[in-house]
């Protein structure tokens, strides 16, 4: 506690009034001080990511300046299909593969996120590999794509079902034992459908649904074909016959990741129709849905093509705003412009996409930035192999052919799937981009 010594005076009056002042001083400036330094702890606390992180704004002192406390980057990139030619070059010996070719110049982008996710378009089922039409690949595939820094796989999608209620099963069965984070579908009934994941201090919460193929019959969902009740039962699902059962259904789940700290959501739909370069209808209908219920980001897959970005305004709250990819098309695939009925060489194109959350000093959370690098799948054949590798197509990287091994032909096809995707999202990215990064340059001003 600090003393302070009145000045000497010749007046007792003059003394006590002397004192008074001083004694008034040195309280108001305790305190002052005091305010100062909680804040400053309060927002390191923050920075660091520790358990105290606050959801919603926090009352700040008056006059105390707003700014950035916690950043979060999140990539997601598209659809994981390993097709038996994929299966065939990752063959090591009887039983055993390697799928690491897939992610040779991909992976330093990858593990430069702080969080990356991808979508698992296949099945663990643990023996008799194929790749087309049942898709269900060795649980090996797992190590190459944690390997290339991925941290959540998602999971419902038309071919999840694809093994059954064992494959489906026993697929979340190993991501839980290999503690990768997963959203989509479940291992048990009763085991929580979304997951709220706090990343370099900020709470997210994240959910997936898949499309039901069909119309329901007696009650029976679909995927690629009729589901049994239980593997209906642990897979998040939606059917555009009756989107209100839907709506209510993610309503609840939007409500629950607030209680358990939700600072912003993210929600991954597998929809839309293949090869369609465009959102159909049902697609943008439930986008907006969406955006009225106050999700932050949507991002979509499934058509095997990259589809546009859009920034869409909510309905019922004119001051929220979510960004929209409709689909974010293969991350790696056999689906090659010679062997699809589409021979743009759009199924060769994906996106590498990430979202920048930030926090402020007075607890808001907002999407930052978003980023968007789009990516081609290069096959070629060696004298044993024909192997496939993501290439990112990076601007900042000057010689794609010789960073990326690429022959002529394989520089001309890089250049062209970059045009390809620029021409899909270049202007959705360009509204997004302005709008996140506007409202990040306001906030404090």
């Amino acid at each position: 506690m600090m003393s302070v010594r009145p000045n000497k005076a010749t007046g007792k009056a003059r003394t006590v009034s002397a004192a008074v002042i001083a004694v008034l001083i040195v309280i108001n400036f305790f305190y002052s001080y005091h305010d100062r330094s909680q804040l400053n702890a309060d927002n390191n606390t923050e920075r660091h990511g520790n358990a105290s992180v606050s959801s919603g704004s926090v009352d700040l002192p008056e006059n105390a300046e707003i700014h950035e406390v916690s950043r979060a980057k999140i990539s997601v990139t598209g659809d994981v299909i390993i097709h038996n030619a994929l299966l065939k070059t990752a063959t090591v010996s009887k039983n055993k593969y390697n799928f690491d070719y897939i992610y040779k110049y991909f992976k330093s982008y990858v593990s430069a996120s702080d969080y990356a996710v991808t979508n698992l378009e296949t099945t663990l089922g643990g023996s008799d590999y194929t790749g087309y039409p049942v898709f269900n690949t060795p649980d090996s595939l797992l190590d190459s794509i944690t390997g290339a820094g991925f941290d959540m796989l998602l999971t419902a999608n038309n071919h999840a079902n694809d093994t059954g209620y064992k494959g489906m099963s026993r697929t979340a069965k190993v991501l839980n034992e290999r503690k990768i984070d997963f959203i989509g579908t479940v291992e048990n009934e009763s085991d929580k459908r979304y997951l709220v994941k706090e990343i370099n201090g900020i709470k997210l919460g994240m959910i997936c649904y898949t499309y039901e193929g069909k119309e329901r019959s007696n009650g029976r969902k679909a995927l690629n074909g009729y589901m049994n009740n239980k593997s209906a039962a642990i897979i998040n699902t939606f059917n555009v016959r009756n989107l209100d059962e839907f709506y209510t259904e993610l309503e609840g789940r939007l409500k629950a990741m607030k209680a358990e700290g939700a600072e912003a959501t993210m929600v991954y739909m597998h929809w839309g129709e293949e090869y369609v370069l465009a959102p159909n209808g049902s697609q943008k209908k439930i986008a907006q849905k969406l955006c009225d219920l106050g999700v932050d980001v949507i991002v979509g897959g499934h058509p095997h093509v990259v589809q546009p970005m859009e920034l869409l305004t909510s309905v019922t709250d004119s001051s929220h705003k979510t960004v929209c990819i409709y689909s974010i098309g293969n991350s790696v695939s056999n689906q090659r412009k010679s062997y699809m009925k589409l021979t743009s060489g759009h199924t060769e194109d994906g996106v590498f996409i990430s979202f920048t959350f930030s926090k402020y000093s007075n607890g808001r959370v907002i999407v930052s930035d978003v980023d968007l690098m789009p990516t081609w799948v290069n096959m070629y054949y060696t004298k044993t192999r024909q192997y496939f590798e993501i290439i990112p197509l990076d601007k900042s990287v000057s010689d794609w052919k010789k960073a990326f091994s690429l022959d002529k032909a394989g520089e001309k096809d890089a250049n062209a799937s970059y045009k390809r995707t620029m021409k899909v999202v270049g202007d959705g990215l360009k509204a997004s981009q302005d709008y996140c990064r506007n409202s990040a340059d306001a906030i404090g001003k």
